[in-house]
C-alpha cells in the first residue's frame, strides 16, 4: 500500500498499489457527455491517467491546467484526470477553464476504479475521494510510469510523467 499523508497525515488508501510493468485495470467511468469511457477504448494510445481528489482545489486545478497545456503538444497520448467529482462539475470547470486536451471522467458512481488503482481514500475528511497519483499505460495497457504522491496536497512529478509518455 502507498504511504500517502495529507498536511502531514496519514491517509488510508484501499486497494492494492499499482507498480511499472502491471497492467493498467481496465474500468468504465462517466465522461462530461455521461458517455461510459472504457480504458480499452483508447488502446493503440499511450494514456496518462491522473488521479486527483477535486478539480475544485488549488493544486488539482493547477495540475489539471498544466496537463492540459502540455497535452497539446504530445502525439498519440490521451490524458485522462479522474476524480469524484460529477461530470456536471467536471463539464463546467472545463468549460470554465478553456480545458480541451485532456479528458475528465467522473468515477462517482462506483469505488471499484479507486481500489483498482490503489487510490481510494478510506475515512478522514476525504472519504472516497481518489488520491494524486499519475499512471502512464502504454498502448498495450502495461504501466509504464506510476506515482502515489506523497503527499496530497503536493504536485506531482510531471516532467517523469511526460518522458515516460513520450517513450
Amino acid at each position: 500500500m502507498a504511504n500517502v499523508t495529507l498536511k502531514g497525515n496519514p491517509v488510508e488508501l484501499a486497494g492494492n498499489t499499482l507498480k511499472v510493468g502491471d497492467a493498467a485495470p481496465d474500468f468504465s467511468l462517466q465522461n462530461s457527455a455521461l458517455q461510459d469511457v472504457k480504458l480499452a477504448d483508447s488502446n493503440g494510445k499511450i494514456r496518462i491517467i491522473a488521479t486527483i481528489p477535486s478539480l475544485d482545489t488549488p493544486v488539482c486545478h493547477a495540475e489539471t491546467v498544466n496537463f492540459n497545456q502540455k497535452a497539446a503538444g504530445l502525439d498519440n497520448v490521451e490524458v485522462l484526470v479522474v476524480s469524484m467529482d460529477l461530470p456536471f462539475g467536471q463539464k463546467r470547470w472545463c468549460g470554465a477553464e478553456g480545458v480541451e486536451n485532456v479528458t475528465t471522467l467522473s468515477a462517482h458512481r462506483c469505488t471499484q476504479f479507486g481500489q483498482d488503482y490503489g487510490v481510494l481514500i478510506k475515512g478522514g475528511p476525504l472519504d472516497r475521494c481518489l488520491c494524486r497519483a499519475i499512471f502512464v499505460a502504454d498502448g498495450e495497457g502495461k504501466l509504464t510510469h506510476v506515482e502515489y504522491v506523497s503527499e496530497i496536497a503536493e504536485h506531482p512529478n510531471y516532467d517523469a510523467a511526460l518522458d515516460a509518455a513520450k517513450g
